[in-house]
């Protein structure tokens, strides 16, 4: 999953990082959520106080996942994180969690987005599920985040018609988007 040669690779989570992953998350939904949220809603998701919420939560999925295959990765480059991805069986009801996977949040420093640590995240989610037997990956994605969208194309992945509203201070269209991994064949259902 990893390698330590260059200066960028991708690793497991460690509970020490639960710190930089909440640093890292809320950099990135200032950024990525910024026009799509209401101002407020987002501040609320992003003080201080919230960003020692997000540390514990990541403190804890990294030290007691709910399974063996729920993981956290970080993407590390010049000996600091400047991603995470975690990913775990998928838990939509139309799914099932025992070969089909989900990645439950991609996130990059906003200032890091360019250097590739998202493929490099991305790669290391589909190899590792497939490892654990999953099938395909799915994820949810605002489908206002037309970036988002177009690099997960890019990467193989296409929208399987399943939509959803998240409430974050208004309605925010989400869509699901699926792949095959592991050496499956077929095409997602």
């Amino acid at each position: 999953m990893s390698s330590t040669s260059g200066a960028s690779f991708v690793r497991a989570g460690r509970t020490a990082d639960a710190p930089e992953l909440a640093r890292i998350q809320v950099a990135s939904w200032r950024e990525d959520l910024s026009g799509i949220i209401p101002p407020d809603v987002l501040t609320e998701l992003t003080v201080p106080e919230a960003e020692a919420v997000w540390t514990e939560r990541w403190r804890e999925a990294i030290s007691s996942p709910p399974t063996s295959r729920h993981r956290v990765f970080v993407a590390v480059t010049e000996g600091a994180a400047a991603g995470f991805a975690s990913a775990g069986p998928a838990p939509d009801p139309d799914l099932w969690p025992a070969t089909d996977g989900q990645l439950y949040e991609l996130r990059v420093l906003p200032e890091r987005a360019d250097e590739g640590h998202a493929s490099r995240l991305l790669h290391a989610v589909a190899d590792t599920l497939a490892d654990d037997g999953f099938r395909t990956m799915s994820t949810w994605a605002v489908e206002a985040d037309k970036g988002y969208q177009e690099f997960l194309v890019e990467a193989g992945w296409a929208p399987d018609g399943a939509k959803a509203e998240l409430e974050l201070g208004n309605h925010v269209a989400v869509l699901r988007l699926r792949t095959a991994i592991g050496g499956y064949g077929g095409e997602p259902e």
